[in-house]
């Protein structure tokens, strides 16, 4: 691994949209983006009995109004959108520097092809401000 590998932080909007628990769900919501011409970055779900969390980083603000007019409910959450090479030991790099400097990771979610030289991490932060100054001194 790299001693220190290049990273570019920035500041993102994730959405967190709710979703009921069945097929097709997100299926629909998927669709409804690809046709308003929205990428989906980053996504993660976590499910309970009856519903489904669906976290995403997108390529267009007006992502919360387009579900909001379809009658999905979604909430915005600022994240920290890291790209970075594409290696091992990378987020553990990033989860220490953050506990020295006392900025806990609420969650974390990745995104980056097998074979892809740069990934993403999605970073929800206790702080999101001082960890992105924390990990620019990277």
């Amino acid at each position: 691994m790299n001693a220190h590998p290049k990273l570019s932080v920035e500041t993102a909007t994730q959405l967190a949209v709710f979703l009921a628990n069945r097929p097709g769900a997100l299926a629909r919501v998927c669709d409804a983006l690809a046709k308003a011409q929205i990428n989906i970055y980053a996504l993660a779900t976590s499910d309970t009995v009856d519903h489904t969390v669906v976290r995403m980083v997108v390529s267009d603000p007006k992502t919360l109004m387009l579900l909001g007019e379809a009658g999905v409910l979604a909430l915005e959450r600022g994240v920290l959108a890291i790209e970075t090479a594409n290696q091992p030991g990378i987020l553990a790099k990033i989860a220490e520097r953050l506990a020295e400097a006392e900025v806990n990771i609420e969650y974390t979610y990745l995104a980056g092809g097998r074979r892809s030289e740069n990934g993403l991490i999605v970073l929800r932060t206790s702080d999101a401000e001082k960890a992105r100054r924390v990990l620019e001194a990277l």
